[in-house]
């Protein structure tokens, strides 16, 4: 189960804190991306909720419903599988990952363009409906989407 130098020891302690994690309250769903690419390495949680997949109506024309301009799993750094019910389920994860990375790379550019010796730590983006927090890891990206506090 253990890839790319994890210890196994490592690897646990991410799934069970992984396992808490999903049973927060408020808690919709997580996402795990590979750094390197966007990659879809672990989803948990009912995603097409947070956000239905736009490309549906090609699910049948490409990549069993994957845009071919999206990553996809490659072997990252966890387990490959995306653990999902339906190809609705798989493709809006691939979206959502493709929307985050592309979030991600912006924010980043601005940090790098402030202060070239300063880093992107934490993303906090906060909606009426949801609030997403965006972890940026050495070899994942993790994606948390919870409902929003009344304030």
């Amino acid at each position: 189960m253990a890839e790319k130098g994890l210890s196994s020891v490592n690897v646990e302690s991410m799934e069970e804190a992984l396992h808490r994690l999903s049973k927060k309250p408020g808690v919709k769903a997580w996402l795990m991306l590979d750094r390197s690419n966007g990659a879809v390495l672990k989803t948990n949680g009912q995603i097409a909720a947070v956000r239905p997949p736009k490309s549906s109506s090609n699910a049948n024309n490409n990549n069993n419903g994957i845009s071919s301009s999206l990553p996809t799993s490659s072997g990252g750094s966890f387990s490959a599988d995306v653990h999902t019910n339906t190809n609705n389920e798989s493709l809006a994860a691939q979206e959502l990952a493709s929307m985050v990375w592309s979030f991600l790379s912006s924010a980043g550019s601005l940090v790098d363009e402030i202060d070239s010796e300063d880093e992107l730590k934490l993303l906090r983006l906060r909606t009426k409906k949801q609030e997403f927090v965006i972890v940026p890891e050495p070899k994942y990206l993790l994606v948390v989407i919870h409902d929003t506090p009344p304030a």
